[in-house]
């Protein structure tokens, strides 16, 4: 028998066979968790036996991915996880930093006592996850907890642009790469952002996720020439 390539073995369906619903949402999901390594093939017909259905809605489904930035495609060769260089990779992290400054100035005089409970709860599943040493519970918090400061700027076009520029950087998954003492520093500045912004002092939280972006940048430069996460095409 067959074995499966290394992008459908590590596939998972939330629907049942044939049901082309969750098939564009369950190949995101594959592709942000971190399982998919950056330039895996991504073979049509094996997906579309995997899920039950023709290769049309998988080439479909696959074509929404393309448009997000989380595949690529080339010609005569195929769909494969999209591979950045380190320079594209570090490029997405300035422009998330740009737009959580404009949404964080907002947010820290929007915010009502709901929000501020749902940063509270963020950031107290950050610390358990740096407790756990559990690199891919932390990367899951870290994104709520930072989702969770600036959705009350209510400039809703914004975060989902934010939300976008975030999932193409996970195929390399930078928080499993980063290490403890560096993790533990991060969560020390969500500590500090987290006290701003229950202040409400739109300066120092915005003060403090600058420093906390550069510390990110030192902390991914560590590994920007990991030939397995980036591409130097």
């Amino acid at each position: 028998m067959r074995r499966r390539s290394g992008f459908a073995s590590r596939l998972l369906r939330t629907g049942g066979v044939g049901e082309t619903t969750s098939l564009e949402g369950d190949l995101r999901r594959s592709i942000l968790i971190g399982d998919q390594q950056p330039g895996t093939p991504i073979p049509i017909d094996e997906v579309a036996a995997f899920f039950g259905v023709s290769p049309i809605p998988v080439r479909e489904a696959l074509k929404t991915l393309l448009a997000e930035g989380l595949v690529e495609h080339r010609p005569h060769v195929g769909y494969s996880v999209a591979k950045l260089t380190f320079s594209e990779f570090k490029e997405l992290y300035d422009v998330r930093q740009a737009l959580e400054s404009a949404a964080l100035r907002a947010a820290a005089v929007l915010a009502e006592p709901g929000h501020e409970e749902q940063v509270r709860a963020a950031h107290a599943q950050l610390g358990e996850a740096v407790e756990r040493g559990d690199e891919r519970a932390y990367d899951t918090a870290a994104r709520a907890f930072h989702l969770a400061l600036i959705v009350p700027s209510g400039m809703q076009r914004l975060v989902k642009m934010y939300e976008s520029v975030w999932n193409i950087t996970e195929p390399a998954r930078p928080m499993s790469r980063v290490p403890d003492d560096d993790r533990a520093a991060l969560h020390a500045d969500h500590e500090r952002m987290l006290i701003a912004f229950t202040n409400r002092d739109a300066d120092a939280l915005v003060a403090e996720s600058d420093r906390h972006y550069a510390r990110l940048r030192t902390a991914i430069s560590r590994f920007a020439d990991d030939p397995d996460r980036f591409s130097y095409i």
